[in-house]
Formats: C-alpha cells, structure tokens, sequence
C-alpha cells in the first residue's frame, strides 16, 4: 500500500504487545505516517501487561496507557450479564464477548483524552470482533474514524507478518519450548482456544491444552461445598466473606478449575456468517449461572421467571453480535435489573469432578411457602377441590378441538 485510504493525524491503537499489534504500531507509522496512542488492558488475562509499556515506548509511543479494568469488567458488563443467565446457543457463556465493548469504552475515551482522530484494533475480517469493537465505538462516538489492518494490508500470513517485522527491526520474542498452536483470549470470566488442531471439529482438544482446569477425571475424590450471597442479584460473598466483584470471579475460577468446572467444546455459529469450532474454560461463569437461576427459583415469580427465560436468547445473541450500547440491550437491561429487586439470599452449592450442583438456597424473600407445598396436612392453605375446576376451565379448549376430531 503507498497510501492511506483516509487522512489521520493521531490513533490510538489496542495494544498487547505481541506480535500482531507489534507489527500493527508499525504499519500505522509507516502507512498512515500518523502519532499512535497505545492502549492495553488489564481485564485480569493471567499475563503481565507492563511489558507493553516498554515496547511501545521502544517504538517511539510517548502516550501509553495500561489500565487496569478488572473491577470496571466484572461489576458493569459480566455481572449485569448474568443477572440475565445470559448463554449463546444453548452452551456459551459469552467470555470473549462481552469484554470487547469495555475495551471499545475505553479506546474512544482515550481518544477523546488525547485528541486522536482514530482507534485502531487488530481483529481479523473473519471474525466476531471486529463487528463488536466497531459497533461499540460507533455507538459511542457516530465520527470516530476505525483502522483495521487486517481488512487493509496484505500481511496474510505469519511469515509475511515475521518478514514484515524483521525489516521494520520489531524484535521478535523466541519462546523455548513448543509454541501454542492455538488462538487464545483470556480474561478474568474465560480463555478460548481456536485454531490450529481445533479446525478439525472431529478431533478432541488435547489434555495440555487446557490452562485453568484439572480434568474431571483428576479433581479431588472428595467434592466441596461453596455458600455464595447475593443481594438484587449479584453475588457479594464466597462463604459470608465480602468481596468486590473481580475478587468474587477471581476466586470462582479458582475453586471451579481445581474441581474441573467450566471445560467447553462447541461449534458456534459466527455473526458473519462463518461456523467456527471454539473451546473455552469458564469455571467461575458456570458455577456464577448455577447459582443465580438457584437464587432466582425461589425469590422470582414463575411469570417474571418465564418472561426472562423468553428474552434471554435474544439478549445473549445482542451481546454476541457486538450490541451492548444499543437502545434495545439496554431496554432489556433495564427490564433484567428491575426483576433483580428481590434477588437476596445465598446459595449452596457442590462442586465435584466437573459437575456443579445446587444442594440448598434460602432468602428472607423466598416465595417458597412450605405450607402450601407439603405432602403433609396443611392446614387448609391450600383447598385440593379448587384445582377441579381450574383443570376443567383449562381443558375445554382441548375437549373442543378432541370432539371435532372424533366426529371426522
């Protein structure tokens, strides 16, 4: 490329540091002959981030930004997405998903900061998340301007982008050992694996390949029991201990991998159109999803309940597709958080050998009535006639459609 397709005078690129942004912060100086602003985020990913500070300033960079958004990430984007026990397709709990519109947050504030016209990121055209950086940033900012290298650049390949790297003198790290030959992500609700052996959706992901997790088959003989308390629907408390929702999740994860909780192997379906085989470990996330329809069974009522089992698909497929600042997530939103009002209590739960289960649940504002669902005598709460003409009122319609076909 001998030009740029636009005009951009400061860009603040999503940086980690590694090898594709690394060459990424190059090309925006070589290309776009432009000031680059790196951003890179700590949203509790299990790798240390400072060292990008040094290869950015090592490439010129004089604004760098490193920001630690563990708190930020769990309290007002996974929290708010499991008071809706929000799951794609049946099985994902939306790891990968729902960090990206935070991290969009943040490039068009630090945009705004430095007088950037620009946010640059380093998803490919393939995927998920270029939609969802983009469409975040959008509905955030109608005229920031949006950079995709991988949409522009004909650096499609390793060795191209290895080439492209030596000549431009970006050092390249040379891991000892077998390198990875998956795509990770991770943060503090999940990491993914794709690619490499994965793209055969007949092969079963190898046993090194899963970091957070012991396989069921190795977790402890003996199960363990964990108390979680919520209050409007947020967990506030692991075993009456109160902690801030990061510390929740973080400690979630790591109760839920030494028991084997949260391994995943699905094939999802891509908003652009693409079928892709993924797997994911979410040990605090599937234990957090347990709990809160546990809670949720007693203190909601079964409309409410039902409404919400309704909406859900549809909520969890916005935040899928990259929607979380549209009016209709936020509407929802706003639906889902009003029927957390009463959402109090604590759950018991056994983790053991990969499996969660609910063993007990209890809140000052249970609908729960022991007197009306006993087997025992109750008092006459509860008149067993009364349920002859409500079976009767219920049934005529079918008796109806059943004489009609008995006549034919």
């Amino acid at each position: 490329m001998t030009f740029p397709p636009m005009k951009v005078d400061k860009v603040v690129l999503a940086y980690s540091g590694g090898l594709d942004t690394s060459v990424i912060l190059a090309w925006l100086q070589d290309v776009y002959d432009c000031e680059v602003v790196t951003f890179t985020a700590d949203l509790g990913q299990g790798e240390e981030v400072e060292p990008a500070r040094a290869k950015a300033r090592a490439r010129g960079v004089e604004e760098i930004f490193i920001d630690d958004l563990r708190e930020e990430f769990v309290r007002d984007y996974v929290y708010p997405m499991f008071r809706a026990n929000a799951i794609y397709e049946g099985e994902y709990l939306l790891g990968t998903s729902i960090a990206r519109p935070l991290i969009a947050k943040r490039l068009v504030e630090i945009a705004h900061e430095t007088g950037a016209d620009a946010i640059s990121h380093g998803a490919t055209g393939k995927g998920n998340d270029q939609v969802r950086f983009e469409l975040g940033a959008y509905a955030l900012d109608p005229d920031i301007k949006v950079i995709a290298p991988w949409r522009e650049w004909d650096l499609t390949s390793r060795e191209r982008l290895l080439a492209y790297a030596a000549d431009k003198g970006i050092p390249i790290e040379q891991k000892r050992g077998t390198k990875s030959p998956y795509s990770m992500d991770a943060n503090l609700l999940h990491i993914s694996f794709e690619g490499g052996p994965l793209e055969d959706p007949w092969t079963e992901p190898a046993s090194e390949m899963w970091r957070w997790s012991v396989s069921p088959e190795l977790a402890p003989a003996e199960g363990a029991y964990v108390d979680l308390t919520y209050e409007k629907g947020d967990i506030v408390a692991i075993d009456g201990r109160e902690m801030s929702p990061a510390r929740v999740l973080a400690e979630l994860n790591r109760i839920g991998g030494e028991h084997g909780i949260g391994r995943l192997d699905i094939v999802e379906n891509r908003y652009v159109g693409i079928k892709s085989r993924g797997a994911y470990e979410t040990p605090g996330g599937t234990i957090m999803l347990r709990a809160h329809r546990a809670i949720e069974s007693i203190t909601l009522d079964r409309g409410s309940a039902h409404l919400k089992d309704d909406l859900m698909p549809r909520y969890a497929e916005l935040i899928y597709n990259g929607y979380w600042f549209s009016p209709e997530r936020e509407l929802l939103q706003g639906l889902i958080d009003a029927s957390q009002e009463f959402v109090n209590g604590v759950v018991r739960l056994k983790v053991y050998k990969g499996n969660v289960t609910t063993v007990g649940r209890k809140s000052s504002d249970s609908l729960f009535d022991e007197r009306i669902a006993t087997f025992e005598e109750d008092d006459g709460v509860y008149d067993q006639a009364d349920a002859e003409g409500f079976v009767k009122l219920n049934a005529l319609r079918l008796r109806t459609i059943a004489k009609r076909r008995l006549r034919s």
